[in-house]
């Protein structure tokens, strides 16, 4: 079940969310209303070469899978969170997590990348 939901994670969070960025980047027409940020982003974006574009959701992609990596070791237990002397426990269909979801998200990560 923990893998299930390691798995589901990844999918959800990382790879739709990086199509999702890259369909913002590739697709938004930039008009006066368009906030100063996305201007930027996307202007900087559009200097980028294919190659580069490319290494660019390498590096998001990597920053969320880390993030994610991160939140769940705090759930865990295994890294705690600055003056918050609250312990999270987080529950799958009732059945506790026992402190292996980091752990299992990082062994999918490194599955992963060894069939690429």
């Amino acid at each position: 079940m923990n893998e299930i939901f390691v798995k589901s994670l990844y999918d959800s969070v990382v790879q739709e969310n990086l199509q999702l960025f890259k369909n913002m980047y590739e697709t938004t027409n930039i008009t006066p209303e368009t906030n100063d940020y996305w201007k930027k982003a996307i202007g900087f974006y559009d200097t980028l070469t294919d190659e580069n574009k490319k290494i660019l959701m390498r590096i998001i992609e990597q920053t969320m899978i880390d993030t994610l990596s991160n939140m769940l070791g705090v759930i865990d237990g295994s890294s705690t969170l600055n003056d918050c002397p609250l312990e999270p426990t987080l529950l799958l269909v009732s059945n506790d997590t026992e402190g292996e979801l980091q752990d299992l998200f990082l062994e999918f990560i490194e599955e992963r990348d060894r069939d690429r």
